[in-house]
């Protein structure tokens, strides 16, 4: 064991003495990356073109970008290192999410694509009051996209950290920063068309380099997945026990149902997983989409089960533990005990990469969330001229990015793959209920959907802020302070429910007539046939 140990820390060691290398490959993404983003935004010159990449991208090439949008640092460091760590109970973060991409085909994507422009919003506030439909629709966008920030900005900290054999608190700081800037170097120069060529490549330089090492494990396993399981218990404190459900969850199984419910019906409404439906031409063209995104997704998170046994067994739980980064440093870790300082510097180049292509989606999604549906439609009520919309959602992207930063030095240490589990809880208590009440239930009103909106957004925070996520703990945000209030790390058993109950309360205490059935008809023959949306998302 003390030798295991003693190689893997000689060679982190060897890394950490040439940053050089580890510099020239990050320069080296960052450049061609830049390069892409700048190609691609020569043609942005309408909001159409800024927000939706002029509608001009395939169905196959959205489905890579969508994958590269989603499969995101919690996919790759925080499920590998929550295998590596906790076996069985890490492979579960896989398939919730998973899973949650049935929810998004069967109930959503073509009927949003068919009824919106660019924004969720479009779709809510479609027959309700605009304006307090698409505030509060705003506003949750802006929470679900600060929380999935968070988590990529920590993956970015801990990422680079490791590389550079960056301890303190204060350097991690500076990464976090660095990231930041160069996101909003991003976004303002791309816009979604550029966004999204960074996404697709990033897409596959992640599954090809996971495909890769995946073989590796195999191989040096001599293709015997029981071989690497049994090395897998071998080398961890728990022994058989990561093999099994419990280790993790055991103690509180209601915490993981918590999560699962998070998980499963947070993807459909993650508003820039929504978002990236309204870069296709036709519905037909955004169903493909999906399905390509699907078969990506679903290959890649069965590699993460090889990747995270196998860093589990040749990096093992204590080393992944006592590195920079902690849990998130499993994939890289691993990718140094195979393939020495070259594959680490390239792996960790495309996780790098990966943080980059999703934080520039999430931050275009916010962005075009406050100019299109705050700034033009509630405070202008519409009458913008031809550009001040683009120019607002610049601006926002700025802000957006400065709180990332502040934000993600906030939460380092944390795994990202639990952070992003937050987001969804928000996403499915905030966005879930309202979607599907506007998509299937012609009663809903807007006193329902505001009510949904800001009732289940209100209850998944307060939770969080209640929980062991900041109180308690010594992976809490305030260390080992005060006592959890709430015993989940996950909002989502109580917050999901009470967005669902507080849409039909609103709506059935509404007076009669108070909605345009008319609007109401117009919606539903839209959604289901696409009769009127291309009209609408072509000016």
């Amino acid at each position: 064991m003390n030798e295991v140990f003693g190689a893997v820390h000689a060679a982190v060691q060897t890394a950490e003495n040439d940053p050089i290398l580890n510099i020239s490959i990050f320069g080296a993404f960052v450049a061609v990356t830049l390069f892409i983003v700048i190609r691609a935004s020569r043609n942005n010159k309408t909001a159409a073109d800024y927000y939706a990449a002029g509608r001009s991208f395939t169905g196959p090439q959205n489905g890579f970008a969508i994958s590269g949008d989603y499969l995101s640092a919690a996919s790759f460091l925080g499920i590998c290192g929550a295998i590596a760590v906790n076996g069985y109970d890490g492979f579960l973060y896989s398939i919730g999410f998973l899973v949650a991409w049935l929810v998004a085909l069967l109930l959503v994507a073509e009927l949003m694509r068919n009824t919106g422009k660019f924004t969720m919003a479009d779709v809510l506030s479609f027959r309700l009051k605009q304006r307090p439909v698409r505030m509060a629709a705003a506003i949750t966008t802006l929470a679900v996209c600060f929380f999935y920030l968070l988590a990529q900005m920590a993956g970015a900290g801990g990422l680079v950290s490791l590389l550079l054999g960056i301890d303190e608190a204060l350097g991690q700081s500076i990464v976090v920063a660095v990231v930041g800037l160069l996101m909003i170097v991003y976004v303002l120069v791309g816009g979604m068309k550029g966004t999204t060529w960074v996404q697709i490549v990033k897409a596959f330089l992640l599954i090809g380099g996971a495909l890769v090492m995946t073989i590796w494990v195999l191989a040096i396993n001599g293709f015997n997945l029981n071989t690497l399981l049994e090395s897998a218990v071998a080398a961890s404190p728990n022994g058989e026990a990561i093999l099994g459900p419990g280790l993790q969850y055991g103690a509180n199984p209601w915490d993981f149902v918590s999560l699962a419910l998070a998980l499963v019906l947070g993807t459909a409404g993650l508003p820039h997983v929504l978002m990236r439906f309204y870069t296709v031409p036709t519905a037909k063209e955004a169903r493909r989409s999906v399905v390509w995104a699907i078969w990506l997704i679903g290959l890649f998170y069965l590699l993460t089960l090889v990747l995270g046994y196998g860093a589990g067994a040749l990096v093992t739980p204590e080393v992944i533990a006592d590195a920079p980064g902690g849990v998130n440093s499993a994939a890289p870790l691993l990718a140094l005990e195979l393939g020495g300082p070259i594959l680490l510097g390239f792996i960790s180049a495309v996780a790098f990469a990966t943080i980059l292509a999703v934080v520039a989606g999430l931050t275009i999604t916010a962005a075009a969330s406050f100019a299109h549906d705050i700034y033009a439609n509630v405070v202008k009520k519409g009458d913008v001229p031809p550009d001040g919309e683009v120019k607002v959602a610049r601006r926002t992207v700025v802000v957006i990015g400065v709180l990332a930063i502040l934000g993600g030095i906030g939460v380092q240490g944390q795994n990202v793959a639990f952070l992003v589990a937050l987001a969804f809880a928000v996403a499915a208590s905030a966005n879930l209920p309202t979607i599907l009440y506007s998509l299937f239930w012609r009663r809903f009103t807007t006193r329902g959907a505001v009510w949904s909106m800001y009732g289940g957004l209100a209850a998944a925070v307060i939770l969080i802020v209640l929980s062991p996520v900041f109180w308690g703990t010594s992976t809490s945000v305030f260390k080992d302070t005060g006592v959890a209030i709430w015993p989940f790390n996950n909002p989502g058993i109580v917050s999901i429910p009470v967005g669902f109950f507080l849409g039909w309360l609103g709506t059935i205490t509404s007076r009669k007539g108070s909605e345009d059935p008319r609007k109401a008809a117009e919606m539903e023959v839209r959604s289901l046939t696409g009769f009127g949306a291309e009209k609408a998302t072509s000016h």
